[in-house]
């Protein structure tokens, strides 16, 4: 065999082990954790109970992951985000506010308040149908004025996710339970 061949084979195990163990636990000194432990982790801190029936358990946990662990969609979604006494940022464990999860309403200045994005009385989260929730994380595009993009919202980044993913998130917000929001004054409370 020449040695192009064995550099080849080399980088084809090592890109093997990579796609098997890629994401981390998050604790120091914890070996990385195979992909699909994302969504254990997501049904697990889901703050709310979710209407599993009709859904992929799979795919609603990998949603609640990207949701809840890794995208903080609470902190402008969810007004307030932490229930009393909650906040980590003043001594408390970080327990979210169940009552208005997701529910909108958080104020973003002096005109703008965060939509909401659990399920409205159709079942769609934030009224969006999967489609026009895919367009607005992909270009930032509002969905009810495409003339408008979203500046606040951070579609920028969540663009480069995989559209499975993104799937994924828009899956979770279908199965959560309708919220209205409750009373705050900006984001993170």
């Amino acid at each position: 065999m020449h040695r192009r061949s064995f550099i080849m084979l080399g980088l084809s195990g090592v890109l093997v082990s990579c796609a098997v163990e890629v994401t981390g636990t998050g604790e120091p000194g914890e070996a990385p954790m195979p992909l699909d432990v994302r969504a254990e982790i997501g049904l697990r801190i889901a703050p709310v109970p979710l209407k599993l029936e009709n859904a992929d358990p799979y795919l609603v946990g990998i949603g609640s992951y990207y949701v809840n662990a890794a995208s903080a969609c609470v902190d402008c979604h969810s007004c307030p985000t932490y229930s009393p006494g909650e906040s980590p940022f003043t001594g408390g464990r970080g327990r979210l506010d169940a009552a208005h999860y997701l529910g909108g309403g958080v104020p973003m200045g002096t005109n703008l308040k965060a939509p909401s994005l659990a399920p409205d009385a159709n079942g769609l989260p934030g009224g969006l149908t999967r489609d026009q929730f895919l367009s607005a994380m992909r270009t930032g595009k509002d969905p009810n004025d495409p003339n408008r993009i979203l500046q606040l919202m951070p579609w920028s980044l969540y663009r480069a996710m995989a559209e499975g993913d993104l799937v994924a998130m828009y899956e979770y917000l279908r199965v959560i339970p309708a919220a209205q929001p409750g009373t705050c004054t900006g984001p993170g409370q």
